[in-house]
């Protein structure tokens, strides 16, 4: 039966990944992998000899509609990117609206993301949160960050180690430095961290002590009136 299954993978460590995982990438005809670099450790961890073939940001829009033809065709195909689960502020989101266009049975497995530990482990409200993902580099930014100093729920954001410290600042700027904000980085791997505080308390250690790796933002909402 022509179908997509949408396939979560480890953040860090690689125990992260479901048995369900394993048998759909041993199972399908292909993988569609970010990088096939990154991936090929993971598959041959758990000695899957399936076919890889690279589906990232920079080809997805050529390839989508071919792929999704050639499951309408009957073939099976798992889609994985670097770490987590797809279409996270990932690649994924054209290729699952491709195979929805044409009925393609699309079956997402749960399983691993970053934000879901960060989220629950950083100790602010979580009932109601608001996910962003990446902020915009640069058109857009400030206009974004006006919008978050009036959100009230918990926020979610994503960042890149280069770019941490900038961004603390600016959510300072804006929140206000008393804001609380919890800093995880390395997530299920050995040097595993979360840095709370607030987000004065939280530029000062980063300024003293460069971080590495994935790092996951969790930012305190506006207090209500």
């Amino acid at each position: 039966m022509a179908q997509l299954f949408v396939v979560p993978t480890p953040i860090g460590n690689l125990g992260d990944i479901t048995f369900r995982a394993v048998d759909v990438l041993k199972s399908v005809d292909l993988i569609l992998a970010e990088d096939t670099r990154t991936s090929g450790k993971l598959l041959k961890h758990y000695a899957i000899e399936t076919p890889l073939k690279s589906h990232h940001m920079h080809n997805e829009h050529k390839l989508v509609e071919r792929l999704a033809a050639e499951m309408k065709a009957g073939k099976t195909m798992a889609l994985i990117t670097d770490a987590g689960t797809p279409a996270i502020s990932d690649p994924g989101f054209l290729l699952v609206r491709a195979c929805i266009e044409i009925d393609v049975t699309i079956s997402c497995l749960p399983g691993a993301t970053a934000f879901v530990p960060a989220l629950v482990n950083s100790g602010l409200p979580n009932d109601k949160f608001v996910f962003e993902g990446f902020l915009p580099p640069k058109k857009g930014r400030q206009k974004r960050l006006d919008l978050l100093a009036e959100e009230e729920r918990t926020m979610v954001l994503y960042e890149s180690p280069y770019k941490l410290t900038k961004t603390l600042k600016h959510l300072a700027e804006k929140l206000g430095e008393d804001r609380k904000i919890s800093v995880a980085r390395e997530l299920t791997k050995l040097y595993e961290e979360n840095v709370r505080g607030t987000l004065a308390e939280v530029i000062t250690h980063f300024e003293a002590h460069p971080p590495k790796g994935e790092l996951v933002l969790v930012v305190e909402g506006k207090p209500k009136s």
